[in-house]
């Protein structure tokens, strides 16, 4: 007896638990991938922009002058344009009030920097816990249909006098299926959430270097 074994036939004579999960685990990857692309290229952008701002910062330009070119532009600012700009507007409006103390004008500017990091650390990991649950969650779902496949596989050949391979492979082989689709779902995943944790750390750090930096210029500035 000649079986049918080719993965369409297998999926669409699955039993209706195993066909879910496994329309459950395509939607869920085809959700992680469209994330995933879309992280990359904000990453990317990311850190163009950081080396962009740090060739102009590091210029020997006026700080005025350069807070005015960023604040003109129409375009919302990210990265450390916010972080830069955040911190420049503060300690210019509190540099205008006389009665102010210089440490006190610091810690104002050193206060609206750390939250502007704050929000873009909070953008950039944005889709980062779905792509972490995705890659945990993913392969006890398929496993979960895996078993069941294999259970009800069991279930009818309890009614049978007599079990034969041709039998019992359709149902293990449809119930690996969903094994191998939560797989295919998790690894890839898994694989983007880990450089894309540690591509966030890097600007992180850099982002938290900058805000250093220009605290000691902003500091210098203030006790003049």
């Amino acid at each position: 007896m000649n079986v049918d074994l080719s993965i369409l036939h297998l999926i669409l004579n699955a039993s209706h638990v195993v066909q879910l999960i496994m329309a459950s685990l395509l939607l869920v990857s085809l959700i992680s991938w469209t994330r995933t692309f879309r992280k990359a290229v904000v990453l990317k952008h990311a850190r163009r922009e950081a080396d962009a701002f740090e060739d102009k910062f590091w210029s020997g330009g006026d700080l005025t002058q350069l807070y005015t070119a960023i604040t003109s532009r129409p375009h919302n600012r990210a990265g450390m344009e916010m972080i830069f700009e955040s911190g420049f507007r503060e300690f210019a409006r509190l540099r205008q009030q006389h009665t102010a103390e210089p440490k006190a004008v610091l810690d104002g500017a050193q206060r609206a920097m750390r939250i502007a990091l704050a929000r873009e650390i909070d953008r950039l990991e944005t889709n980062l816990p779905f792509l972490a649950t995705v890659g945990s969650t993913s392969p006890y779902v398929g496993l979960f249909g895996t078993v069941w496949g294999i259970m009800n596989s069991f279930r009818a050949l309890g009614n049978l006098k007599q079990a034969t391979l041709g039998l019992v492979a359709p149902g293990i082989a449809e119930a690996l299926i969903a094994t191998a689709m939560g797989l295919f779902a998790a690894i890839p995943a898994v694989i983007a959430y880990n450089r894309f944790v540690n591509e966030v750390d890097r600007l992180e750090s850099r982002y938290s270097n900058f805000l250093e930096e220009f605290s000691n210029i902003l500091q210098r500035q203030a006790f003049k």
